[in-house]
């Protein structure tokens, strides 16, 4: 059996929106933006990940820049392939001679059949001879460290690019859950309005990305304020490029809209919950991971909401790739990961 293993790769992927996460051998060995960067003349692909990112928004004519994710599933089939083939590649020496690859891949909880089956095709492509599916809260409840297995209730947010998964977790199930398509890219996108509303300046996604890591809030007042960030974008009025400064206040306003509908999505979960795991939340708490999480004071603006404590977890950002990792390796022992006969 080991001298089989010298010829299989195995591979946990977290394809989000915002950001792909690949773990080989428990190391993160790609973490780049879901982005790809293709030359309109040929269709060939100039680079994907991080040069791409910086490509982004900044192209001529013959080069498109594509983010083939967008609220947590494949919108662009070809150029997902031609991205998931990328990373792959980045893996490079480590890739291994006739390799038979195994791959688990995330996937939102409120992801359709035909969504699904177009992972599993992107995987083929990829030439993936073993694919298995998991739930992004599952991954996420498992890189944190919880017991999904046991008897226990455990709610957990995460708060990604594209969605926002709330699930209610007990004995290796999702019992009741909450998928919404608003998360980082709707905040993002709030941010951009405002800025054209209120500051007449035109700016691009990933200058409100810089925006919302530098000066993002949740709650109107913080205990320990960021300080003033200054933003370059095209004035509206004369079409120049100007610079304003902008507060955390302002964000937690532009946003506000946007985390009202987590709050609302989190009640919702909360009131589907049975009694019995409703009590086990009361004494857990609320588990919150994602990019999401990093915004300040959306933990206290939560427990505000709820009345129940908030936990961040450590590594809010690699939690769903570090529990991939961990159903790649217990394939066999996780009733909960989806393949390709269960579709």
């Amino acid at each position: 059996m080991k001298f089989f293993n010298l010829f299989t790769q195995e591979l946990a992927i977290d394809l989000g929106t915002a950001n792909t996460l690949i773990m080989s051998e428990g190391k993160v060995v790609v973490d780049e933006p879901s982005i790809v960067a293709i030359d309109r003349r040929n269709g060939e692909v100039i680079s994907v990940g991080m040069r791409a990112m910086q490509m982004h928004e900044k192209t001529h004519e013959y080069i498109k820049t594509i983010r083939p994710l967008k609220d947590g599933v494949i919108a662009d089939f070809q150029a997902a392939e031609k991205m998931i083939e990328g990373f792959i590649n980045m893996i490079g020496s480590r890739r291994k001679f006739f390799s038979h690859l195994k791959m688990v891949i995330c996937i939102p909880s409120g992801i359709t059949e035909v969504e699904k089956r177009a992972v599993f095709d992107s995987a083929d492509h990829v030439d993936s001879k073993e694919t298995y599916l998991i739930h992004e809260p599952m991954a996420a409840a498992l890189g944190i460290g919880l017991e999904v297995e046991e008897p226990v209730g455990n709610i957990i947010i995460d708060i990604g690019g594209g969605t926002t998964e709330i699930a209610v977790i007990a004995l290796s199930g999702i019992v009741c859950d909450q998928s919404i398509r608003t998360a980082g890219d709707e905040f993002t996108a709030d941010i951009i309005d405002y800025m054209k509303r209120a500051h007449n300046i035109l700016i691009g996604e990933r200058t409100a990305e810089q925006i919302k890591i530098h000066v993002g809030s949740a709650l109107h007042e913080l205990e320990s304020a960021p300080p003033d960030y200054d933003v370059k974008g095209r004035d509206m009025m004369t079409g120049i490029p100007k610079q304003v400064t902008i507060s955390y206040h302002e964000v937690a306003q532009a946003i506000d809209k946007s985390i009202g509908k987590v709050e609302e999505a989190l009640m919702k979960a909360l009131e589907t919950t049975p009694p019995e795991l409703a009590a086990d939340i009361y004494k857990t708490g609320i588990y919150l991971t994602g990019g999401g999480a990093l915004l300040r004071g959306l933990d206290k603006r939560l427990s505000q909401k709820t009345k129940l404590p908030v936990h961040i977890a450590e590594d809010p950002l690699r939690s769903v790739i570090r529990g991939t990792g961990i159903a790649l390796k217990n394939t066999h022992r996780f009733s909960f990961l989806i393949d390709r006969k269960s579709v």
